[in-house]
C-alpha cells in the first residue's frame, strides 16, 4: 500500500454535514464548512460542548458517516474515495464500546487483530502484548462483565491499536469514568502518542483534558471552529484577567449598560439562564476596577452575588470567541448581549 505524500495526518477543507429537518422543517446543519489540519504525531484536541458537531466529524474521518460536501483526508488519503485504505491506517474508540461483552479481553483482542488480517499467530502475541502495555494481563481470560467501566475503556483502546495504526481516533474516550479511572486514561493516551509516534485525535467537552492533554486544539461551536491553536497560544493570547460577577433576575441590557460606563472593561458579555445569570469582563488589573463595579451595580439597583478573579482559562478562550460562557450541555444556551 502506497500512501501519498503527508504533511498533515488528518484535514479537512469546507467540510459540511447536514440531515434532513424532517415535515417540513429547516434541515439541520451538524457541520458547517470546518477545515483544519492536524500534524502527525501530535496529540489534536476537538473540543467543544455536547451537539457541537465533533462526534459527526469523527465519523466522518473514520469512514463512518459521509460529509454532504467538503473534502476530508486522513494518512493522506480521501475518506469518501479511499474509504478501505483509511481503515487500515486508523484506530477509533467510539463513545459507546466496541468490545464483546460475550468474550474475554484476549479473545476480543484477538479477534480484532484477526479482522485486520493479522495472522493467528501474531495476533496472539499482539494481543499478549496489549493486555501488557494496558495493565491488563490479570484479568485476560474474565468475561467482560466483570470489569471495572476503566478497565472496559482501557481494553476498548487497546483493541484500537492493536493493528499499529498510524492515526488513533477517541471519542470521548473518559466519558463516565471516575477521577482514577480518567486520570489513568490520560497517562495512558500521553503514553501511547510518546512511544509510538501516534497521532490522536481526541473528541472531549472536559476543557480541563483538553488543556491537559492536547498539543493543538480546535474549539467547534455549532459544527463551525471557533478557534484553533496550542493551549498555551490560545490563553496567552487573551489581554487582563476575568472578572466574573454572579446575577441574580438580571436584566441583560441594564447590566450591559452599567458594565460598559464603567469604562476600563473590555469583551464584555452578560449571561441570563432561568432566575440567575452571569456578566463577564476582561480588565488589565481587575482589583482596581472591582470596587467600580460593584458601586455601579448597586447604584443601578442590580442584585448580585459572588464576584471573582481569574487567570485565562480555556474556558475564557470559548467566552471570547464563541460569545458566551462555556457549558458541556449546549442544550443549555443562555442569552447573551
Amino acid at each position: 500500500m502506497t500512501r501519498s505524500p503527508m504533511a498533515e495526518a488528518v484535514a479537512a477543507v469546507d467540510l459540511t454535514k447536514t440531515y434532513p429537518g424532517g415535515r417540513s422543517a429547516a434541515e439541520i446543519t451538524a457541520l458547517n464548512h470546518l477545515s483544519f489540519a492536524i500534524p502527525a504525531g501530535t496529540v489534536y484536541g476537538l473540543l467543544g460542548p455536547n451537539g457541537a458537531g465533533k462526534s459527526t466529524l469523527t465519523k466522518i474521518c473514520t469512514t463512518l458517516s459521509s460529509a454532504t460536501s467538503g473534502v476530508a483526508r486522513v494518512a493522506g488519503f480521501d475518506v469518501r474515495t479511499e474509504a478501505d485504505r483509511v481503515r487500515r491506517c486508523i484506530g477509533y474508540v467510539s463513545q459507546g464500546t466496541g468490545a464483546d461483552q460475550r468474550q474475554t479481553p484476549r479473545e476480543n483482542l484477538v479477534l480484532a487483530a484477526r479482522l485486520r488480517g493479522v495472522t493467528r499467530a501474531d495476533a496472539q502475541d499482539r494481543a499478549a502484548a496489549m493486555l501488557d502495555r494496558f495493565d491488563l494481563t490479570a484479568t485476560a481470560d474474565r468475561k467482560l462483565i466483570t470489569l471495572s467501566g476503566g478497565m472496559r475503556r482501557k481494553l476498548d483502546v487497546a483493541i484500537a491499536m492493536v493493528h499499529s495504526p498510524s492515526v488513533l481516533f477517541l471519542d470521548e474516550p473518559t466519558t463516565g469514568l471516575d477521577p482514577e479511572s480518567r486520570a489513568q486514561m490520560w497517562a495512558e493516551i500521553r503514553s501511547l502518542a510518546a512511544e509510538h509516534s501516534l497521532t490522536v485525535v481526541l473528541t472531549t467537552h472536559y476543557l480541563e483534558e483538553a488543556d491537559q492533554l492536547a498539543d493543538r486544539l480546535l474549539i467547534i461551536d455549532h459544527g463551525s471552529a471557533v478557534v484553533e491553536g496550542t493551549p498555551s497560544e490560545l490563553k496567552a493570547g487573551l489581554d487582563g484577567d476575568t472578572i466574573t460577577v454572579e446575577l441574580i433576575a438580571p436584566d441583560v441590557d441594564a447590566v450591559r449598560s452599567v458594565a460598559e460606563s464603567v469604562g476600563a472593561l473590555r469583551h464584555i458579555v452578560v449571561e441570563a439562564h432561568g432566575p440567575t445569570g452571569r456578566l463577564f469582563a476582561r480588565a488589565d488589573d481587575p482589583p482596581a476596577i472591582i470596587g467600580r463595579i460593584i458601586s455601579a451595580l448597586d447604584q443601578a439597583g442590580i442584585a448580585f452575588g459572588a464576584v471573582s478573579v481569574a487567570r485565562p482559562s480555556l474556558d475564557d478562550v470559548y467566552l471570547r470567541y464563541a460569545g458566551r460562557a462555556y457549558r458541556a450541555d449546549a442544550t443549555t444556551e443562555a442569552v447573551a448581549a
